[in-house]
């Protein structure tokens, strides 16, 4: 097995890449992942999958079924990689489509991540919430002001428990030829809450 850690926050280095699909970085990742709450057996979404990176965190994580959900082709194809890498492909079902109209026709689950989102906010959050069973939990992810807004009234106005809002800022090391520099990658939110 590539990653024979129980613990999450793949290094990145391990995950194939392009410049076209972003990946979400191991030290978010691995936030992401632990605001899930996640035990053995467990089944979950990955809504905006990009890389897939999230996809195989969760598949190894859970050993339950999971979704991974993306409009995007080159993702598609990036994420179906990436779990045949980690050799996650038995247990995971990759879908190209938008996460609304995807969303009904899947199964109810314990955990669903939203990767950030450009429009309809309300309406992915209201549609993954009715995705999941009573206890599971949901993350959403934003960079943008204008989702971070919309997805914390679409949580308050849900009927959820122990909503929380993370602020992660992450600085990472690079060698320089006269020593070490901290590199400040994209503050991120993290939202989090129950059913």
């Amino acid at each position: 097995m590539l990653w024979d850690f129980k613990t999450s926050g793949i290094p990145d280095e391990l995950f194939d890449r392009t410049e076209r699909v972003p990946i979400t970085k191991e030290d978010v990742r691995a936030i992401i992942v632990s605001k899930l709450r996640l035990k053995d057996g467990y089944t979950a979404i990955d809504v905006g999958c990009g890389s897939g990176s999230i996809t195989v965190e969760l598949a190894h994580q859970t050993k339950g079924k999971v979704y991974a959900i993306d409009s995007d082709q080159d993702a598609i194809d990036l994420t179906q990689k990436n779990l045949s890498k980690f050799g996650f492909t038995n247990n995971t079902v990759v879908i190209k489509g938008w996460a609304q109209e995807v969303l009904p026709s899947l199964p109810k689950v314990d955990a669903i991540v939203i990767g950030g989102t450009t429009a309809g906010t309300k309406e992915l959050i209201n549609s993954a919430f009715s995705k999941l069973n009573i206890g599971g939990r949901i993350v959403l992810t934003s960079i943008l002001i204008e989702t971070i807004y919309n997805a914390l009234k679409a949580m308050e106005d849900l009927d959820s428990k122990d909503v929380e809002i993370t602020q992660v800022t992450i600085a990472k090391s690079k060698r320089t030829s006269t020593g070490t520099m901290m590199i400040s990658r994209n503050p991120v939110i993290i939202f989090s809450c129950t059913k």
